[in-house]
């Protein structure tokens, strides 16, 4: 063979193996995988601390993944040619961060359209009750929300009740995006909306003095505020569901903690008493009565975070007033000393930790519970436990509530005392 043929020779075959490379990889690049891959976001929330759920407690659930976002598919972007190899990169997962993006329901930009029942024209309602003397009292049942559960409805029930300027009260657990999304309501239409946030940090350290635990707590829930929320505008809570049995403690807690959240332009609600707490006699120590009359000075800064629940789907109204009505105790103490009643934040209201009744019976509970609340304005709102994750399947039941309890809001109002006059604290006057 010829030194050409030999050169022309390893030009062809060399050429060759060059195409059935290529075909080989640009095979491998079409080539689809037996199924999608995705990439799970972390959740957009703050870490918990993994206390375990209690009945009656509000400890957010361990967090779950926020709806997953698509990796791209293989053979597409996640694939590169890079000759003479293939480079498949990383699939990374996102960092977690605090997100202001709530679920698409729960953003207040969709239309609304015209409710299908007639409602209250309360601006109309306002102006004939002052004129004989009265104020207008709304319903005040809102709802509890946490990272996960089931918050189909709320957006609409928060733009409904904006609309028609009814102030509704939304707590949150660990997740900022629902109170953003209300507070953003609240700037623009300044509809009065009672807005609560907590970190899952629930209890302050019993065994440090109560001014330097006071000072620890505060310091570790002031750096998890979600910067998104304005603090002149959404409460926060910062302790849940404490222990009874030190009560004088919890007041000189409190004290130190008020001195310290009003300084740093914080609105504060203390306590987060569990139902059927504090004995009323609590009320009465010279440091708890300290701090009510502070927080009675300043009703727009300084609050008391109650639970009420029934602790029984069989009604909301068992044990009345010592579950739910046990609010009736701190005002009669209030009124007793001359001390202004305080803003009161009914952060936790409802039956079982993990069940609600039918919607029928609930709605019989919340109407009864809306005439008890409503004559009291320093009651700012009670929350229904719960549309969050975990605890059974009760973010479910408790969504079934939202369309009902939308329903009622707008279409029920109260007659309610004048300032100054002050509604009475007779439990035999509200009982169902």
């Amino acid at each position: 063979m010829s030194e050409c043929e030999s050169r022309w020779c390893f030009k062809f075959t060399t050429l060759m193996w060059l195409l059935i490379a290529m075909l080989a990889i640009v095979a491998a690049c079409q080539r689809k995988p037996a199924a999608k891959s995705t990439v799970e976001p972390l959740p957009s929330t703050i870490p918990t601390t993994g206390a375990t759920p209690t009945p009656g407690s509000d400890v957010a659930p361990t967090p779950v993944t926020a709806p997953s976002a698509s990796a791209p598919e293989e053979g597409d972007a996640a694939y590169r040619v890079y000759l003479p190899f293939l480079w498949r990169p990383e699939v990374v997962t996102p960092t977690a961060i605090r997100t202001i993006q709530p679920p698409s329901d729960v953003r207040p930009e969709a239309t609304l359209s015209p409710t299908p029942y007639p409602t209250v024209d309360f601006g109309a309602v306002r102006t004939e009750l002052q004129a004989s003397g009265q104020e207008l009292g709304y319903a005040k049942i809102g709802f509890h929300v946490s990272v996960g559960g089931n918050l189909t409805g709320l957006g609409e029930w928060m733009r409904r009740l904006d609309e028609a300027g009814v102030p509704f009260l939304l707590k949150s657990v660990d997740y900022a995006g629902p109170i953003y999304e209300a507070q953003e309501l609240m700037r623009s239409s300044g509809v009065p909306h009672v807005l609560v946030f907590r970190s899952n940090v629930d209890v302050p350290n019993y065994e440090l003095s109560p001014p330097e635990a006071a000072r620890a707590h505060w310091e570790r829930h002031r750096s998890l505020f979600p910067p998104e929320l304005d603090r002149s505008l959404v409460w926060i809570e910062t302790v849940n569901e404490i222990d009874k049995l030190r009560s004088e403690w919890l007041a000189q807690f409190a004290l130190a903690t008020a001195e310290m959240t009003m300084a740093d332009g914080f609105r504060w609600a203390a306590f987060g008493w569990a139902t059927g707490e504090p004995e009323p006699q609590d009320w009465n120590s010279p440091d708890m009565l300290a701090f009510l009359r502070l927080a009675g000075q300043n009703p727009d800064r300084l609050a008391v975070a109650l639970h009420e629940y029934s602790l029984t789907v069989d009604s909301a109204a068992f044990d009345y007033p010592y579950r739910i009505g046990r609010f009736l105790s701190l005002f009669q103490t209030c009124d007793q000393y001359g001390i202004p009643r305080p803003t009161v934040l009914i952060t936790e209201w409802g039956w079982e930790y993990n069940r609600v009744p039918s919607v029928n019976a609930a709605m019989r509970d919340i109407e009864w519970a809306s005439s008890l609340y409503a004559p009291f304005p320093q009651v700012r709102g009670a929350a229904v436990w719960h549309l969050g994750g975990s605890f059974g399947s009760i973010s479910d039941q408790t969504q079934k509530l939202i369309e009902p309890v939308t329903r009622y809001s707008l279409t029920h109002y109260f007659a309610i005392p004048s300032p100054p006059a002050w509604a009475s604290t007779d439990p035999a006057l509200y009982s169902p």
